[in-house]
């Protein structure tokens, strides 16, 4: 029988409001001791069960709740919510030119902290919850006998990321957990494009998968027009909008590393890079550059991580984003359109928008919304998680 564990009231409305999370309080602190990877249940004062929860001690959500009935953690639970997980693509997601995509999207998919991408004939795993960590075993055998796999990967997620995104990003921190290594680099397809993929090399694979419809989206707004990609990482967007025929991509990212994938990605396409630009820089250097050369693009795309450092600056999205608006409006002509997205979970999008319209006053411009968009559908959260909702996407004209 599972052990029991006491929850507060606050912590009583929140499973009962169908949240997956429990944060650590002065309720958790009197827990009996627990082991990452205990099947807990939950049950407040009276003694009446609540749910049933993975523990996770050490960290700030010390339970994450896998089911509201008392259930066993073994391999026909796990399956059912995979072949759950995977019924939702197929009957919700446009994945018929693409074959790299979200497979399990964690607390959206019933399996809070535990996430599966898939990338081509590969599946990554990534564990963002160590109480999974003892039942990996269990999930990949599960995922083996639903979709038989080449190989499936675990990539780490070390708690200092903003540190290492500034290291080089070919450290590994994939392992191969069952099946057969990938090739190095993988390639993959998506909306009918190919890009290059790392399963076992830096933080990152390589290809962010919640943008996959933006990038469809662009392609159908860039023909014959002058593009230019802010933080464009290894290019993804770049590549969409040069395959859809726009006359001029210009790419900009601090890493040379990033851009040297860029350019492949680009090569990997038929596209010439030598028809582009690649500038390697910081974001607010080169948009001072390009302003002095008096440079117009008619799409501008910003999409930055929620912090960076460079030699010359910082970026965070609360307080970076205005100055970034500002400054890329000067380089958009009137008409033109700018879109702006971040994946910062704690920025709302009230909060974001307030960003884009500081960066518009700063700028004397008039931004006009045609389109918000989040996630795409292999991104699913539930109505009950509003922190599921991360992306936010903005389309705007420039008035």
């Amino acid at each position: 029988m599972s052990k029991q564990y006491l929850v507060g009231n606050e912590s009583v409305r929140m499973i009962e409001l169908g949240h997956p999370w429990i944060i650590a309080d002065a309720y958790t602190k009197k827990w009996p001791a627990g082991e990452a990877g205990d099947l807990v249940e939950l049950v407040d004062g009276s003694g009446r069960f609540l749910a049933s929860a993975l523990l996770d001690p050490k960290d700030r959500i010390v339970a994450r709740i896998l089911s509201r009935q008392r259930m066993r953690l073994d391999r026909g639970w796990v399956q059912a919510r995979l072949e759950r997980a995977v019924a939702l693509r197929k009957n919700h997601a446009q994945l018929d030119d693409s074959d790299a995509y979200r497979l399990v999207n964690g607390e959206g998919d019933g399996l809070p902290g535990l996430t599966v991408d898939r990338y081509g004939d590969y599946l990554m795993v990534q564990v963002y919850c160590s109480g999974w960590r003892r039942h990996l075993k269990l999930v990949t055998q599960a995922l083996e006998e639903l979709l038989a796999p080449a190989g499936i990967y675990e990539k780490g997620r070390p708690q200092n990321t903003r540190e290492l995104e500034a290291e080089s990003d070919d450290k590994k921190y994939g392992r191969l957990l069952a099946g057969k290594p990938a090739p190095e680099p993988l390639l993959v397809r998506e909306n009918g494009l190919t890009y290059r993929v790392s399963l076992e090399r830096g933080l990152n694979t390589g290809l962010f998968l919640d943008m996959r419809k933006h990038r469809r989206d662009l392609m159908a707004r860039v023909q014959g027009k002058r593009f230019l990609n802010l933080f464009c990482y290894t290019g993804a967007f770049s590549v969409a909008a040069a395959a859809a025929g726009a006359s001029l991509v210009t790419s900009v990212d601090a890493s040379p590393g990033y851009m040297a994938q860029a350019r492949e990605n680009f090569e990997l396409n038929r596209l010439n890079p030598k028809r582009h630009e690649f500038l390697v820089g910081d974001c607010f250097t080169m948009l001072d550059e390009l302003a002095r050369q008096k440079k117009v693009y008619d799409v501008i795309l910003m999409d930055p991580p929620s912090f960076s450092t460079t030699a010359k600056s910082r970026f965070t999205t609360r307080g970076g984003t205005s100055d970034l608006v500002a400054a890329a409006l000067k380089l958009l002509k009137t008409g033109g359109v700018l879109i702006s997205s971040s994946n910062h979970q704690k920025v709302d999008l009230a909060d974001y928008l307030k960003e884009l319209r500081r960066g518009a006053l700063q700028g004397g411009d008039q931004l006009q919304v045609v389109s918000f968009g989040g996630q795409p559908e292999d991104f699913p959260y539930p109505v009950t998680f509003p922190e599921g909702r991360y992306l936010k996407y903005v389309i705007a004209v420039k008035g």
